[in-house]
């Protein structure tokens, strides 16, 4: 069971029907294309759409697995003054005295433009279920990080 915010689903429903409706088809028109072409053993057009299908359709069922398996959340069963999923944490690196703020969410919705970090991260997992004031240290790819948490919320 994978645990995720409302518009984190619906832009998985958003790209799934895209995928189906829209990339496809598209690809489908373009393997009817290159088979009326003629000989399909040196199609180089009809193999490449062929792996492009492929790679379509493994997509689209790891999302529908995934949204098979989803459960939203509800935002106002959460705690407010402990970090969990989708809380929007403020923390400094102790290291070099930067300040960044998160929003901790299922892996299926990380996006690190957005300031979203996935629960299954290093620092997601070391945040979970500290409060405003607590110090963690995290082990990262790039050696140890030495956080604090300022600031918690919904």
């Amino acid at each position: 069971m994978e645990y995720m915010s409302q518009e984190g689903y619906d832009e998985l429903v958003a790209e799934l029907r895209q995928l189906e409706t829209v990339e496809l088809p598209r690809v489908r028109d373009a393997i009817a294309e290159a088979r009326d072409k003629g000989d399909l053993s040196e199609n180089f057009e009809y193999r490449a759409a062929k792996r492009e299908q492929w790679r379509l359709l493994g997509r689209i069922r790891f999302k529908q697995k995934v949204l098979e398996h989803a459960r939203v959340i509800d935002k106002s069963r959460l705690q407010a003054d402990c970090v969990g999923l989708l809380s929007k944490v403020s923390i400094t690196n102790l290291g070099n005295n930067r300040s960044m703020t998160y929003t901790i969410v299922s892996p299926h919705e990380m996006n690190l433009r957005e300031g979203k970090i996935s629960i299954k991260s290093p620092v997601g997992q070391a945040l979970l279920g500290k409060r405003k004031g607590d110090e963690v240290t995290v082990r990262v790819p790039a050696g140890l990080l030495k956080l604090r948490i300022e600031n918690v919320e919904l």
